[in-house]
């Protein structure tokens, strides 16, 4: 159940809405289910003679017996509230209590207070109501609604509990604030999927992914189109800034403004400018380029991206809680790096996964005194790389770095749980189900090819390798066998013992770098790990059999008659899939 509290100025409006047809005539028989005195308020949805303007005078009344001077601007309280998908419709008379509790523990109508505020609880849908008060009491005075957001969360979990509707997350006020009906409804009018409040907030992160100062971050946003004015001192320092888009105003033609706080907590210049004091390692790169030094490829980027975002991952299971919060600042950074320099095949996925893990960077553990350094200074290297082209070397190290960041949202997923952060939690489990898209479309090219090469190895290499697997993780050989990874694994290790790379060593190197328990797929992260470790390319070509070949494990045969191919045991695992 999600209430949703905002403010306004015009009554009759706003009941207007609620008993009209609605945007796409969705509202069906708005009518009260409960109010301030039943008898008082009056229906217009019930009652042919009541009308909206009758209703709006006797919620205004208090107001209106004001002096001018002490009317307040924002004088209506509106709040919505919500049933969760797949809860129960409640009766009318569930939601009217329903309403009472959230009144009274909003302060807007405490229990026995007979000179509270006068409200109404209008229903025009099966799933929700329409909570709608004037902000002054009947003795004049305001009501105490200080933190009623906060007081309606708690009070909904209670509701839920009572009616057996769905548990949902309570909030931690670390969250960015929601885009308002008036901003939801701006955005449909002008056939925009996001609200502008939701643009700038990502275009904001995505100038701020890997900047190295404020200068840059500011000449990001620049770039990117957006609208900023900054908020200057008589010194000459900035103090604040804010951002529009272009061709967003208001009735008056003026711009509407968002400054950083309004966006997100740690958007403000004060917290970016935290983000900005360390000096990233990377800085000398900006004097090679003025020499003339090529940047480094997408490829490049991707595969040391994948390195530094694995020892996150490990940060992650320590006991350094500011140098857990701290990394996945930086992972938020990465994710926002690697979405807009991604391929059109992956950008959705992956935009999409950086907007969701934005939620599970912020949470009360501070990051003040950590140094996630490393990870931001990845972050801008994939920036600096520019676009990658999915296909080739940069695919298969998209691949590469996505199956690592997939380990790395999991891993946020058990530490966020472990402190009772449940929307972190969710936040984080909604991009990893993300990046499992965006990793199987990277992936399916260079997972087919080296599968394909790995089937074309003889039955005693792989039979060698499957051995190898045995040795280093027994109690999972047989199922990681049966993977479809396997094949590839098995072309890996085979590239790269031609390398001069001992196999037994550096599988066992592989596992021991960190725990495989959550990967989706053990025998996909071990491919990785296995290419990175090893320097191997990303991806291999198509495989082929070249003329009079040979291999390090067979003699060169002698001429003969051949003999017929020897047919695997598919019983075994080991043989599945064997190639003569």
């Amino acid at each position: 159940m999600v209430p949703d509290i905002s403010t306004g100025s015009r009554t009759y409006g706003l009941l207007n809405y609620l008993y009209g047809p609605g945007r796409r005539d969705e509202h069906t028989d708005p009518h009260l289910v409960a109010s301030w005195m039943p008898g008082l308020a009056l229906d217009p949805g019930r009652d042919p003679a009541a009308t909206l303007k009758q209703l709006t005078d006797r919620l205004d009344l208090p107001v209106l017996a004001l002096p001018k001077n002490r009317r307040p601007a924002r004088h209506v309280w509106h709040c919505p509230v919500r049933t969760a998908p797949g809860d129960r419709h409640l009766t009318d008379g569930e939601w009217a209590e329903v309403a009472l509790r959230i009144v009274h523990a909003t302060g807007i109508a405490e229990d026995g207070d007979d000179k509270a505020c006068r409200w109404v609880a209008v229903r025009h849908a099966d799933d929700h109501i329409h909570l709608v008060a004037t902000l002054v009491r009947e003795d004049g005075r305001r009501p105490r609604r200080h933190e009623d957001g906060i007081r309606a969360q708690a009070e909904c979990r209670k509701i839920e509990a009572h009616f057996g509707l769905q548990i949902l997350n309570g909030g931690d006020r670390t969250a960015a604030q929601r885009p308002t009906s008036a901003e939801r409804a701006k955005a449909e009018r002008a056939g925009r999927t996001e609200t502008a409040r939701e643009t700038l907030r990502q275009s904001v992160r995505q100038a701020l992914a890997g900047a190295a100062s404020e200068e840059e971050f500011f000449h990001r946003l620049v770039e990117a189109g957006l609208r900023i004015e900054k908020r200057i001192a008589p010194s000459g320092d900035t103090l604040g800034y804010k951002v529009a888009l272009p061709g967003d105003r208001n009735r008056d033609g003026e711009p509407i403004w968002f400054s950083g706080s309004r966006l997100a907590p740690d958007l403000s210049l004060p917290k970016i400018r935290q983000r900005l004091d360390a000096r990233l390692p990377d800085e000398d790169a900006a004097v090679n380029d003025h020499a003339g030094a090529r940047e480094p490829r997408p490829a490049r980027a991707r595969r040391e991206a994948a390195h530094v975002a694995e020892r996150a991952a490990s940060a992650l299971s320590g006991d350094d809680d500011a140098d857990s919060a701290a990394q996945l600042v930086g992972v938020g950074e990465l994710l926002d790096a690697v979405a807009q320099t991604s391929p059109g095949s992956t950008r959705k996925e992956l935009a999409e996964a950086a907007r969701a893990f934005e939620r599970a960077t912020r949470s009360h553990i501070r990051a003040e005194r950590a140094d996630n350094r490393a990870i931001r200074s990845a972050a801008r290297g994939i920036i600096r790389a520019g676009n990658a082209l999915g296909k080739g070397e940069d695919g298969g190290a998209t691949a590469m770095l996505l199956s690592t960041m997939l380990l790395v949202t999991i891993a946020a997923v058990r530490w966020h749980s472990a402190r009772g952060h449940a929307q972190q939690a969710v936040a984080a489990q909604q991009a990893a189900q993300h990046l499992r898209v965006a990793y199987e479309s990277a992936a399916a090219a260079p997972m087919t090819a080296m599968s394909e090469q790995g089937r074309r190895l003889p039955a005693p290499v792989r039979q060698r390798y499957a051995g190898t697997l045995e040795a280093t993780l027994p109690e999972q050989a047989d199922r990681l066998l049966r993977e479809p990874g396997w094949d590839a694994l098995a072309a890996t290790l085979d590239q790269a013992e031609r390398a001069g790379h001992d196999p037994d060593a550096l599988l066992q190197q592989a596992i021991e770098w960190r725990e495989l328990g959550t990967a989706d797929s053990v025998t996909d992260v071990l491919v990785w790990r296995l290419r990175r470790l090893s320097k191997l390319p990303a991806t291999v070509d198509q495989p082929h059999t070249p003329r009079n070949s040979r291999t390090p494990w067979q003699p060169t045969p002698k001429p003969q008659a051949p003999a017929p191919a020897a047919r695997p045991n598919l019983s075994d695992p080991r043989q599945r899939g064997a190639r003569r």
